[in-house]
């Protein structure tokens, strides 16, 4: 029961705290724009990237195993 006198008053200044983070993130501007980040990630130019049209030596038949 001694447990609880100590954690009720805890809990309430964590509430609070919680709440003041809150408040700031609210003032600060945190939530102006909640969809231009999400956004902005499509919004993106591609990389372009050239791939060469060869293959790889290992994946090349020899000459001598066709004949």
């Amino acid at each position: 029961m001694d447990v609880i006198y100590g954690l009720i008053p805890g809990m309430i200044l964590l509430g609070l705290a919680a709440v003041g983070v809150l408040f700031w993130a609210a003032r600060s501007g945190q939530f102006d724009d909640l969809d231009g980040e999400a956004h902005r990630i499509l919004m993106d130019d591609d990389i372009k990237t050239t791939r060469k049209k060869t293959i790889p030596k290992q994946m090349m038949p020899d000459a001598e195993d066709q004949e």
